[in-house]
């Protein structure tokens, strides 16, 4: 029995230096994180998002409302991210480092990080798919709900407290003068209002298995109004031309997604 015993205990030593290692998972990992989600850019947005994980698998519920809610009459699609290795902070309008009166992506960078990985409804969910219009959730209020694998960058930041949520897409009526007709600094294309952050939250570990009831009444996160999405890249061409005011700006409004 001593002899077995003294066997043992060897084995008991080197497992519990296994799970000691760093960057190996153990009981004592969350298995969920939240986010409450504050709005950047005077974007008079809110949300929420939880991330539930086993293992590496990654059940995302979030729920968002106040967004700007229409371009030429279809839904605004809402580029977000999980943002990683940064300070895993949101900015603070001293990021405006250009003085347009508007925290550009770039400008928010030192903040919150790149893109680990991109909150799609369907497809890629890499950095890859980033300002992929097609696959983003739209709308002024929108839900979404996907399950995915995150990749080891992604899970080391959250681990390390240094993940943060971006929700991407402000209204370009409601922007400064300055910034109105620029281009984004990301897809030159595009204005920069469709892909300056309007939504920003750190995710933190959280003791809740889900999404707490009552938040925002949302319709259904999906790509609903693809097909004119190619209008905001025309839409920033006009801008800069300075139609702001004309049927082309956004309209806030309070819409629901189907």
């Amino acid at each position: 029995m001593k002899k077995s015993l003294l066997l043992a205990a060897p084995s008991v030593a080197v497992g519990l230096a296994v799970l000691a290692l760093p960057g190996i998972a153990s009981a004592a990992d969350p298995t969920s994180y939240q986010a409450q989600l504050g709005a950047l850019n005077n974007s008079a947005a809110s949300g929420s998002l939880m991330i539930s994980l086993n293992g590496s698998e990654a059940t995302v519920t979030e729920q968002v409302s106040g967004l700007a809610a229409t371009f030429n009459g279809a839904a605004y699609p809402h580029v977000q991210h999980i943002h990683i290795g940064a300070k895993g902070e949101c900015p603070t309008m001293s990021a405006d480092t250009d003085g347009d009166g508007v925290i550009s992506t770039t400008e928010g960078g030192p903040s919150y990080g790149p893109i680990g990985s991109t909150l799609s409804t369907s497809g890629d969910t890499s950095p890859a798919a980033g300002t992929t219009l097609e696959v983003a959730p739209s709308g002024g209020s929108y839900s979404y709900q996907r399950t995915f694998t995150l990749d080891d960058a992604t899970l080391s930041s959250l681990r390390a407290g240094t993940a943060v949520v971006v929700v991407h897409g402000l209204d370009p009526a409601t922007l400064p003068t300055a910034a109105q007709s620029k281009p984004s600094d990301l897809v030159p294309s595009l204005p920069l209002a469709a892909t300056s952050p309007a939504l920003c939250g750190t995710l933190t570990a959280s003791q809740m298995s889900a999404m707490p009831s009552g938040a925002a009444n949302t319709g259904g996160g999906s790509t609903a109004g693809v097909e004119d999405r190619g209008a905001l890249a025309l839409g920033g061409s006009l801008l800069a031309a300075g139609a702001v005011a004309g049927g082309l700006a956004l309209r806030r409004r309070s819409a629901v997604q189907d």
